[in-house]
């Protein structure tokens, strides 16, 4: 059997479509980026086919420029039956000099599915480095602070 593959990157050249007024690359187009390398991930650890079930923590540190060299890295951090933690990083640069910069971080989690779509078992992560069981635990603290966030977010969600 093939061990499953825990992180990809993508690497690609920033087009003029990808910017916004200010003549920056526009947010939407970093968050699609995000959900593409997110797919790829966990779809190279799964096997499967997986969907998107929650994008969180982002944070736009600096802007890309059109022509810059972009790189959104992808690893799983976490997983539980179905589901995996995947910690985006995107770093962008002038391909001419090569001075990555971290531009763009948060997280996202996939659920492998089906053909019809229900949720289906995948490969349990296990942490090996210390790096790699910091992140675990990291996932773990977001678990919980997501499960109270969801509990405030409710008001929103209630008919008046």
């Amino acid at each position: 059997m093939k061990k499953p593959q825990r992180d990809v990157t993508l690497r690609f050249l920033a087009e003029p479509q990808d910017v916004n007024f200010g003549g920056k690359v526009h947010g939407g187009a970093v968050m699609k980026w995000i959900d593409l390398a997110a797919y790829a991930c966990a779809a190279g650890w799964s096997g499967r086919y997986c969907v998107t079930a929650y994008a969180g923590g982002i944070r736009f540190v600096a802007p890309i420029h059109v022509g810059s060299l972009v790189e959104v890295a992808a690893k799983v951090i976490y997983t539980g039956s179905s589901s995996m933690h995947i910690a985006l990083e995107v770093n962008a640069c002038d391909p001419k000099s090569l001075n990555r910069r971290l531009t763009t971080h948060c997280i996202v989690i996939m659920v492998a599915v089906d053909e019809t779509g229900h949720k289906i078992e995948i490969p349990k992560w296990v942490p090996e480095t210390e790096a790699d069981k910091k992140q675990h635990q990291s996932a773990l603290k977001l678990m919980e602070m997501r499960k109270q966030i969801s509990d405030e977010m409710q008001i929103y969600l209630e008919e008046e």
